[in-house]
Parts: structure tokens; sequence; C-alpha cells
């Protein structure tokens, strides 16, 4: 039997929030919000309605090697507040490139939550990266927003397949050179 050892993530802290790996414990909740269809509309990756054992597969690729996903979880219970805010996460590319792509669960919409996220991921580069990039759907100008005040800046037009709206959707491009 052999055993691997999991390269560890760093935890990222803000002064209302931790960036924590994710964890198998957060299954229920994060299960819960990728269920709603406002969350899984705007991702790529999340089906709607949610199949069984889609996010216990998700968490299992998160927390074992090799990965090409680092997840961390918005948690914010060192500020009394709730465990799971929503995700966060780096896809390895090449040449020291990562894709950002994040969701918040929409009892936390309009608080920030994600814009804070996303400057602290930035601000620690955990990965060293030398660029990062992200994409959102045209039809959510709030992320794109988002993306802008972490300093991304836009690369054109796009467009990419939603799993939850089961079509190829416009998006804009972002970059960010670190």
């Amino acid at each position: 039997m052999e055993t691997q050892t999991l390269t560890p993530q760093a935890v990222i802290e803000t002064e209302r929030f931790d960036l924590r790996p994710v964890r198998r414990s957060d299954l229920g909740l994060i299960e819960h919000y990728a269920s709603d269809p406002r969350v899984a509309t705007n991702t790529i990756s999340i089906p709607h309605p949610l199949p069984p054992g889609v996010i216990e597969s998700y968490i299992k690729r998160a927390t074992t090697e090799p990965r090409t996903e680092d997840v961390w979880v918005m948690d914010g219970l060192k500020a009394d507040g709730a465990e799971v805010m929503g995700v966060i996460s780096l896809v390895r590319m090449d040449r020291d490139q990562s894709e950002v792509g994040y969701w918040v669960a929409p009892a936390f919409w309009n608080t920030h939550l994600a814009s804070d996220a996303v400057q602290a991921l930035v601000k620690a580069n955990p990965l060293g990266n030398k660029n990062m990039f992200a994409s959102v759907f045209r039809d959510n100008p709030a992320s794109a927003k988002v993306l802008t005040n972490a300093g991304f800046r836009y690369l054109g037009n796009a467009e990419t397949y939603c799993l939850a709206r089961e079509t190829c959707v416009p998006t804009w491009t972002y970059s960010h050179k670190l």
C-alpha cells in the first residue's frame, strides 16, 4: 500500500474570515449552497440540479494528491460568522500561472466577501504564480467588479460552457500579473 503526503495548503487570514483548505466536514454546507440555482448558474462547473456525489467528489479531488486545484473555504467563524460562506480556488496551469474561481453563498452577497477573498488570495499568492487568470459571465457584472477591484485587467470577450445552463455563455476574461 502506497502512502501519499498531501502538499499543505496555506491558511490565508483576513480580519473577518479565513481562507482555509476545504475539508470533508464541509460537505453538507457546500452541497446546500451549490444546489442553489443562483450559485450554480454563475459557475461553469456546478450542474443544476446537483446530482448526488458531485460535491463529495470535488472535495476528494481537492484533498488528495495529485491535485490540480487548491480549494479554500471562506470561513467566518473567527468573527462569529458562518463556517462556510463560499469557496475560492486556484487551478494550476503551466508557466507558473493559475486560474481563479470563486462563488459566494447568496446569504453573503453584497457584503464584499468575494472582493475581500480574491484580494487576499492575490496578495498571499500561495502558489507563487507569475500570473492569475479569471473569467466571469457577462450577465454577472458584480463578479467582474470583484476582479477589477483586485487588480485584474480585462483581456477580452470569450465564451465557455456552463453545466447548469447547459449552453455556452459569453464571458469577460481577465488577468493579473503578479
